[in-house]
C-alpha cells in the first residue's frame, strides 16, 4: 500500500502531533507499505528532501508565518502530484492545508482519512480569534471532504464540537506510544546529576512550554507540596525557551520559577531524544499533565511514564482525563485548579502502592504496530 501522511510539521519539530506522526509514519515502513510524509520546510536549513526510518520525507518551503501556522504557496501543486501517486491520504489535524489536499482526494478516487488531534484555541486576542475562525473553517471543510475521522479516544470526540458532527463517519483509534530501553547505567547517571536521592520526591513534566500545558498551575500547587514535600524537585522536559508564539508567557512565569531554580525545586532539562527520556521517567516519582484547554487531547506523555511503573496526574480533560481513568495509574484534578492539583499529586506521593498497573498490557495496547494495524483495516475498508 502507497500511504501518503500529510502534516504542517514534522521531525525535528517536537509536539504530540509530530510524535503520534512520526511513530505511525515508521510502523507502517516496518509493515512493508510504501510512506512518503508530506510536510512543509519550516526550518530552511532542513532538507527538501530526506529519508528517516524508510519514510520518505519531503517539505514544502515556507513564504511567511501566520501565527503557529505558514504559508506554503507550492504546497497544492505537490500534493496534486503526490495524491495521484499513493492509494490512499492520512492527514493531521488541525492543519490548514487540510481541505485542498482531502479534496484531490475525492477528485482522483483516493481515500482520505483525518486523524484529528485537538481542538485548537489560541491565546485571546482579536488577531488569534481570526486565526481561530480560519482553522475551524478549513477543518470543517477537511471534515466534509475526508472519507472518514479517527480520534484518539471517545471521551474527547464526545466533547469536542468539531468531532460531535462528523460521529457517522468517526473511529477512535489509541495513539501509537514506544520508548526505547535505556542505554546501560543511563538511569544511574541521570539520578546521580540531579541528586534525585537527595531531592524527593521528583514530580516531572514532560512538554513544551506552551499557555495551554498549566505550567502557571503547577507553580502555584508547590507551595503545598513543598510543605509535606520540602525536598521536592521538579523535572521539566521539553522546550521552553523560545517555543513559537509562546515567548511571552514565558517570560511572565519564569520570575517564580527562577526562584524555584535557585532553591533546587525546578529544573529545565531541554528538549530530550526519546532515549534520553528513557533515563528520565524511572527516576520520577509522579508525571502531572495539567493541562487547560481542549488543545490537549491525550497526552502521550502519560502512556511513557506507565509503561515505566510511574503514576500520573491529568487535569479533567477530556482525553486527557481518560489515560488515569482507563489504566488506573493516578488521579485526575480540577482543570486550572492548583489546590486540586497539590491534593491529587499529594495523594499519589503518599501511597504509591495503590496506582500500580499492568505496565505489559499497557505496552502492547499503544504498540505502534498494533495502532498500523487498526489503520490498515480502516484503509482496506475504506479503499473496498
Amino acid at each position: 500500500m502507497k500511504i501518503l501522511t500529510v502534516l504542517t510539521y514534522y521531525r525535528p519539530h517536537t509536539s504530540g502531533l509530530t510524535i503520534y506522526a512520526e511513530r505511525l509514519a515508521r510502523a507502517f515502513a516496518q509493515r512493508g507499505h510504501q510512506v512518503t510524509v508530506m510536510t512543509t520546510q519550516y526550518d530552511p536549513s532542513l532538507p527538501r528532501e530526506e529519508a528517516m526510518d524508510g519514510v520518505k520525507v519531503i517539505r514544502i518551503p515556507v513564504a511567511a508565518r501566520v501565527s503557529k501556522g505558514v504559508l506554503a504557496p507550492t504546497f497544492g501543486f505537490v500534493a496534486t502530484k503526490l495524491v495521484l501517486q499513493h492509494d490512499v491520504i492520512q492527514l493531521h489535524l488541525p492543519q490548514f492545508d487540510a481541505p485542498g489536499v482531502a479534496l484531490r482526494g475525492r477528485l482522483f478516487g483516493k481515500p482520505a482519512v483525518l486523524t484529528y488531534h485537538c481542538d485548537l484555541q489560541l491565546p485571546s486576542g482579536l488577531f488569534n480569534r481570526f486565526v481561530n475562525m480560519v482553522v475551524d473553517f478549513q477543518n470543517n471543510l477537511a471534515g466534509m471532504l475526508a472519507n472518514h475521522i479517527v480520534t484518539y479516544t471517545q471521551d474527547y470526540a464526545d466533547n469536542s464540537p468539531y468531532l460531535s458532527r462528523y460521529a457517522s463517519k468517526l473511529t477512535p483509534i489509541l495513539p501509537p506510544v514506544e520508548l526505547p530501553s535505556p542505554l546501560p547505567g543511563a538511569v544511574e547517571a541521570f539520578a546521580k546529576e540531579h541528586h534525585v536521592k537527595e531531592r524527593r520526591p521528583v514530580i516531572g513534566m514532560v512538554t513544551r512550554f506552551a499557555s495551554e500545558k498549566g505550567v502557571e498551575v503547577l507553580l502555584d500547587a508547590l507551595p503545598t507540596i513543598l510543605k509535606k514535600y520540602p525536598n521536592a524537585q521538579v523535572l521539566y522536559a521539553g522546550q521552553h525557551k523560545n517555543v513559537m508564539g509562546e515567548e511571552a508567557y514565558f517570560d511572565r512565569l519564569y520570575p517564580k520559577i527562577r526562584e524555584y531554580e535557585q532553591s533546587g525545586h525546578w529544573t529545565f532539562l531541554g528538549n530530550l531524544t526519546p532515549l534520553q527520556l528513557s533515563a528520565v521517567y524511572p527516576n520520577l516519582d509522579v508525571l502531572t499533565v495539567p493541562s487547560l484547554n481542549s488543545t490537549e487531547a491525550f497526552g502521550l506523555v502519560q502512556i511513557e511514564a506507565m509503561m515505566n511503573g510511574v503514576p500520573c496526574v491529568a487535569s479533567a480533560l477530556p482525553g486527557v482525563r481518560q489515560p488515569v481513568t482507563m489504566h488506573g495509574m493516578g488521579r485526575v484534578a480540577q482543570i486550572g485548579d492548583s489546590a486540586s492539583l497539590a491534593e491529587s499529586i499529594l495523594e499519589v506521593l503518599n501511597e504509591p502502592q495503590k496506582f500500580q498497573g499492568d505496565i505489559e498490557a499497557i505496552r502492547k495496547a499503544y504498540n505502534p504496530d498494533s495502532i498500523a494495524q487498526e489503520y490498515e483495516k480502516l484503509f482496506a475498508k475504506l479503499m473496498g
